[in-house]
C-alpha cells in the first residue's frame, strides 16, 4: 500500500509521477494519457520504457510527447540486471509509481524503494488464467477452452512473480456463448480501461481500490 507521503500528496489533490511500462501496442498507456489529459487521472507519465525497440508503444508516447526509452531485456546479463536497469530510467525521471502496461518482462527483485508502488492490470480474474505464459489472446484462448461462464481483468501489486500480490481491484464480465477470442478480448479490454484508471486513482487517494 501507499507509504504516508503518498497518502497526504494523494488527499492533497496532487497527481501522481509515473513511469509505464511497455512491451507491444501501447493500447493501455493510450488510454492512460486520454484520461491523464481529460483531467480524470490525477497523473503525470513522466516516462515510457519499452522492453522492445519495436514496442508501438514508444510510437504512441512520440505522438504524445512523452519521454520514452528502450531498456531491452533481450541480451541482458540477467533478470535482476535487467530490473535494475529498469527502476534506475524510473529513478532517474522522479517516478513515484510504476504501471506495467502489456509489459511482458519479468521484474525480480523490485527494488526496496518502490514496492507497493507497481501496478500491473492483468486480462483475467487472478490467481485464474495468470503466471508465466498466460498473457494477452493466450488468456482469453485459455478461458474459452476451459469453459469458464465469466472472466475479467484483475489490477494488483506487482511483486517477484508473474501476475502475483496484492490484489487492488478486479471487473467480472460475462464469457457469452458464441465468443470467439477476439470477441472476448474486446469485451475485457473494455472493463479494462475503466478498471485501472479506479485502480489508480485509489492509489493516489491512499486507500485501498474498491472491489
Amino acid at each position: 500500500m501507499p507509504d504516508a507521503q503518498h497518502e497526504g500528496a494523494g488527499r492533497a489533490g496532487g497527481r501522481a509521477r509515473a513511469a509505464v511500462l511497455v512491451s507491444g501496442s501501447g493500447r493501455t498507456l493510450e488510454g492512460l494519457l486520454e484520461h491523464a489529459a481529460a483531467g480524470t487521472l490525477p497523473l503525470e507519465v513522466a516516462l515510457v520504457v519499452a522492453s522492445r525497440p519495436d514496442a508501438f508503444g514508444l510510437e504512441r508516447a512520440r505522438r504524445r510527447g512523452v519521454p520514452a526509452r528502450v531498456v531491452a531485456r533481450r541480451g541482458a546479463a540477467s533478470t535482476a540486471a535487467f530490473t535494475a536497469e529498469v527502476f534506475d530510467a524510473c529513478r532517474e525521471a522522479g517516478a513515484e509509481l510504476v504501471l506495467l502496461a502489456g509489459w511482458l518482462a519479468l521484474l525480480r527483485p523490485i527494488p526496496a524503494d518502490f514496492r507497493g508502488r507497481v501496478l500491473n492490470i492483468h486480462p483475467a480474474l487472478l490467481p485464474a488464467f495468470g503466471g508465466k505464459g498466460f498473457y494477452g489472446d493466450r488468456v482469453h484462448a485459455a478461458v474459452l477452452a476451459a469453459g469458464a461462464r465469466e472472466t475479467g481483468c484483475t489490477v494488483h501489486l506487482v511483486d517477484d512473480e508473474y501476475d502475483h500480490g496484492p490484489v487492488l481491484l478486479q471487473r467480472t464480465v460475462p464469457v457469452l456463448e458464441g465468443d470467439d477470442v477476439p470477441t472476448l478480448a474486446a469485451r475485457v479490454f473494455e472493463a479494462e480501461r475503466e478498471a485501472y484508471p479506479a485502480a489508480i486513482r485509489a492509489w493516489c487517494a491512499g486507500r485501498a481500490a474498491p472491489g
